[in-house]
Protein backbone atom coordinates (compact mmCIF):
# COMPACT_ATOMS: atom_id res chain seq x y z
CA UNK A 1 0.00 0.00 0.00
CA UNK A 2 1.69 3.45 -0.73
CA UNK A 3 1.66 6.54 1.23
CA UNK A 4 -1.29 8.09 -0.36
CA UNK A 5 -3.66 4.92 0.26
CA UNK A 6 -2.34 4.67 3.72
CA UNK A 7 -3.23 7.88 4.77
CA UNK A 8 -6.90 7.61 3.43
CA UNK A 9 -6.91 4.21 5.49
CA UNK A 10 -5.61 6.13 8.51
CA UNK A 11 -7.84 9.08 7.98
CA UNK A 12 -11.16 7.22 7.41
CA UNK A 13 -10.46 4.81 10.20
CA UNK A 14 -9.83 7.23 12.48
CA UNK A 15 -13.09 9.19 11.93
CA UNK A 16 -15.89 6.36 11.54
CA UNK A 17 -14.37 3.51 13.34
CA UNK A 18 -15.58 1.51 10.30
CA UNK A 19 -16.81 -1.91 10.23
CA UNK A 20 -14.91 -2.78 7.17
CA UNK A 21 -12.78 -0.65 5.00
CA UNK A 22 -10.91 -1.12 1.26
CA UNK A 23 -8.59 1.43 -0.13
CA UNK A 24 -8.45 0.13 -3.79
CA UNK A 25 -5.41 2.10 -5.75
CA UNK A 26 -6.86 1.97 -9.37
CA UNK A 27 -4.33 4.64 -11.05
CA UNK A 28 -2.81 1.61 -13.19
CA UNK A 29 -5.96 1.76 -15.32
CA UNK A 30 -5.45 5.76 -15.53
CA UNK A 31 -1.44 5.17 -16.60
CA UNK A 32 -2.23 5.98 -20.24
CA UNK A 33 -4.39 8.84 -19.79
CA UNK A 34 -3.14 12.76 -20.35
CA UNK A 35 -1.60 14.14 -17.03
CA UNK A 36 -0.95 10.63 -15.43
CA UNK A 37 2.85 11.02 -15.53
CA UNK A 38 2.30 14.80 -14.75
CA UNK A 39 0.40 13.79 -11.43
CA UNK A 40 2.86 11.51 -10.93
CA UNK A 41 5.73 13.91 -11.19
CA UNK A 42 4.31 16.88 -9.28
CA UNK A 43 3.41 14.90 -6.10
CA UNK A 44 6.02 12.31 -5.92
CA UNK A 45 3.90 9.39 -6.10
CA UNK A 46 2.03 6.89 -8.80
CA UNK A 47 -1.20 6.81 -6.84
CA UNK A 48 -3.76 9.60 -8.13
CA UNK A 49 -6.74 7.04 -8.44
CA UNK A 50 -8.57 5.21 -5.75
CA UNK A 51 -11.67 3.53 -5.14
CA UNK A 52 -13.40 3.28 -1.18
CA UNK A 53 -15.45 1.07 0.32
CA UNK A 54 -16.60 1.45 3.45
CA UNK A 55 -19.21 0.41 5.91
CA UNK A 56 -19.91 2.50 9.23
CA UNK A 57 -22.34 2.77 11.78
CA UNK A 58 -22.02 6.58 11.33
CA UNK A 59 -23.36 6.26 8.21
CA UNK A 60 -26.81 4.86 9.79
CA UNK A 61 -29.04 8.36 9.53
CA UNK A 62 -27.11 9.79 6.60
CA UNK A 63 -28.10 9.33 2.81
CA UNK A 64 -25.65 9.17 0.06
CA UNK A 65 -25.35 12.68 -0.39
CA UNK A 66 -24.25 13.57 3.46
CA UNK A 67 -22.49 10.00 3.52
CA UNK A 68 -20.14 11.08 0.40
CA UNK A 69 -20.09 14.44 2.01
CA UNK A 70 -18.46 13.31 5.38
CA UNK A 71 -16.02 11.69 3.82
CA UNK A 72 -14.91 14.39 1.28
CA UNK A 73 -14.51 16.56 4.23
CA UNK A 74 -12.09 13.89 6.67
CA UNK A 75 -10.11 13.58 3.28
CA UNK A 76 -10.29 17.23 1.95
CA UNK A 77 -6.35 17.40 2.30
CA UNK A 78 -5.24 14.40 0.05
CA UNK A 79 -8.49 15.47 -2.36
CA UNK A 80 -6.82 19.19 -3.11
CA UNK A 81 -4.38 17.88 -5.75
CA UNK A 82 -2.69 14.73 -4.30
CA UNK A 83 -6.06 12.86 -5.57
CA UNK A 84 -7.24 13.26 -8.63
CA UNK A 85 -10.06 10.98 -8.45
CA UNK A 86 -11.72 8.77 -5.62
CA UNK A 87 -14.96 6.37 -6.33
CA UNK A 88 -17.05 5.75 -3.41
CA UNK A 89 -18.95 3.11 -1.57
CA UNK A 90 -20.34 4.30 1.48
CA UNK A 91 -22.63 2.42 3.21
CA UNK A 92 -24.13 1.44 6.98
CA UNK A 93 -23.95 -1.82 8.59
CA UNK A 94 -27.21 -4.22 7.41
CA UNK A 95 -29.55 -3.72 10.29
Amino acid sequence: MGLIAATIKEKLTKAFNPLHLEVIDESYKHAGHAGAHEHATQHGAGESHFHVIIVSAHFADLNILARHRAVMEVLSAEMDGKVHALSLDAKAPAP
